[in-house]
C-alpha cells in the first residue's frame, strides 16, 4: 500500500490550489481527479479585488493573473441609468483556464492519480483511500475537494442540508457589438431596473478579446423566460433591461448560453477524524452574491497555512484536530459573510416593500454622488495637467 501524508480528492478550483500550496510545502501529497486537463465547466469566470487579495496569500496569485483580462474600468449602470465609472478590479478568466494555470503550478513532487476516490476509512491516525482503479492508499489526512458529489460524503455518513433549493441560476455567453470592433465600455455593471424583473444583475467584462456575459435571475429552473432567452437572447435581454441597449448598442449573444442553478446547502455530520471538507463540499454560496471563489480561497487559505502544518507536527488526526479548522474564526466569518449576502442580494432585487425600495434608491443616489464627484476631480486633474507651469521670478520680465 504506498503511503503519503495528504490525500486530495477532487481537482478543481479548491483541491488543485490546496495540491499547489501543500505540494511547495513539500508535504507528500496525492491530488485525485478523474481529468488529467480540466474541462470546461460554467463556474466562476472573475476574481475582484477582495478575492485576489485571499488568492495572494496562497502564493498564486501571480500565475493565475499572467493567465487573466483586466478589465481596467467597469460602468455601473442601476435604473436604466449610467451612474458611475469607477476602476476595475476584475479579472476575467474561465473557470478551466483558472483551475489548469493553478494546476500548473503544482509541484513536481505531489502526484497526480487521474481517477476517483471511491472508498475512504477514516480514524485517528491514518485513513485509507481506495481508488477507482482498486489502489488503496494510506493517508494521515483525507481533504476532500470533490465540490457538489455528494457520493463520498454520504459513504463517511455525512448528509446535506439545502436550505435553498435553486435560490439562483447563473447565466453565461459571449456578446459582440454589431457594425463596430469593440463597445464604448472596458466592462459594464448593470442592475435589475425592477423588482418584477425577478433579476440581480448582468455583469460584461473581457476575457482575452471576447466579451463576457454573467447573468444572475431569480427563477425556476423551468421558468419559460429561460427557454425565450435561449431562443431570442436579445430580444429577451433588451425586454428585461429597456436601458441596456443606450449603453451597449446594437449587438449579438454568440456561442453557447450555459445556464446553471444553483441550490444552498451546508453538509452536516462532518466533525470526524482524519478527513475535512472544502469549497462546495463543506457549503454552497450564491453566484449572484460573487462569494464563491473568495470563500474557497479562504478556506483553502486557513486550512494550508494555518492548520495542516500545526496538524502534521503532532502524531493522530482525530477529530478535535480536525475542529480547528471548522471552528477556525477567519473561515467562520467568510462562511457569514457569504451567506448573509447571499439573502441580501436577493432581497435588495426583488424585495417590491418600502425598506427595500429605499435601499435601492439610496445606493443609486450614493453612486450617482460619486460618480459625479470623480468626474468632476478628473475634469480638474485634467485642466491642472494641461496649464502651462508657473516661470520662475528670475525669469520673469
Amino acid at each position: 500500500m504506498r503511503h503519503t501524508d495528504i490525500v486530495i480528492a477532487g481537482g478543481g478550483l479548491a483541491g488543485s490550489t490546496a495540491a499547489a500550496m501543500l505540494g511547495r510545502a513539500e508535504l507528500g501529497v496525492v491530488v485525485v481527479d478523474p481529468h488529467a486537463l480540466y474541462p470546461p465547466d460554467f463556474r466562476c469566470e472573475k476574481i475582484d479585488g477582495p478575492q485576489l487579495r485571499i488568492l495572494r496569500k496562497t502564493g498564486l496569485a501571480d500565475a493565475v493573473l499572467r493567465a487573466a483580462t483586466y478589465d481596467g474600468e467597469v460602468w455601473v449602470a442601476r435604473f436604466g441609468r449610467l451612474v458611475e465609472k469607477r476602476p476595475g478590479d476584475q479579472h476575467g478568466i474561465l473557470y478551466h483556464s483558472l483551475v489548469n494555470t493553478v494546476r500548473a503550478e503544482i509541484p513536481a513532487g505531489a502526484e497526480f492519480i487521474c481517477g476517483k476516490v471511491t472508498g475512504i476509512a477514516t480514524g485517528p491516525d491514518r485513513q485509507r483511500v481506495t481508488l477507482s482503479s482498486g489502489e488503496e492508499i494510506s493517508a494521515r489526512l483525507v481533504v476532500v475537494a470533490n465540490g457538489l458529489n455528494i457520493g463520498l460524503r454520504h459513504m463517511l455518513g455525512m448528509d446535506r442540508e439545502v436550505f435553498a433549493p435553486c435560490h439562483s441560476i447563473s447565466i453565461g455567453f459571449d456578446l459582440e457589438p454589431v457594425h463596430r470592433s469593440a463597445f464604448d465600455f472596458p466592462a459594464l455593471t448593470y442592475y435589475a431596473e425592477q423588482p418584477t424583473d425577478r433579476m440581480a444583475v448582468l455583469t460584461l467584462f473581457p476575457i482575452g478579446t471576447t466579451m463576457r456575459a454573467n447573468l444572475f435571475v431569480y427563477r425556476d429552473l423551468h421558468d419559460p423566460w429561460l427557454r425565450r432567452l435561449r431562443q431570442a437572447p436579445r430580444e429577451t435581454l433588451a425586454a428585461a433591461m429597456p436601458g441596456l441597449p443606450k449603453l451597449t448598442g446594437n449587438f449579438e449573444v454568440t456561442g453557447d448560453i450555459k445556464i446553471r442553478p444553483a441550490d444552498l446547502y451546508v453538509t452536516t455530520g462532518y466533525r470526524q477524524p482524519g478527513v475535512v471538507l472544502v469549497g462546495d463540499a463543506f457549503a454552497t454560496s450564491c453566484p449572484a452574491a460573487g462569494t464563491g471563489v473568495g470563500k474557497v480561497f479562504t478556506d483553502v487559505e486557513r486550512l494550508c497555512n494555518v492548520h495542516i502544518p500545526r496538524w502534521l507536527a503532532t502524531d493522530g488526526m482525530g477529530a478535535d484536530k480536525i475542529a480547528a479548522f471548522y471552528d477556525d474564526p477567519v473561515k467562520q466569518a467568510y462562511d457569514a459573510h457569504s451567506a448573509a449576502k447571499a439573502r441580501y442580494v436577493r432581497s435588495l432585487s426583488m424585495e417590491a416593500g418600502l425598506p427595500w425600495r429605499a435601499r435601492r434608491w439610496s445606493r443609486f443616489i450614493g453612486q450617482l454622488g460619486v460618480g459625479a464627484l470623480r468626474h468632476v476631480r478628473e475634469r480638474v486633474s485634467v485642466r491642472s495637467q494641461d496649464r502651462p507651469a508657473t516661470p520662475p521670478a528670475a525669469a520673469r520680465p
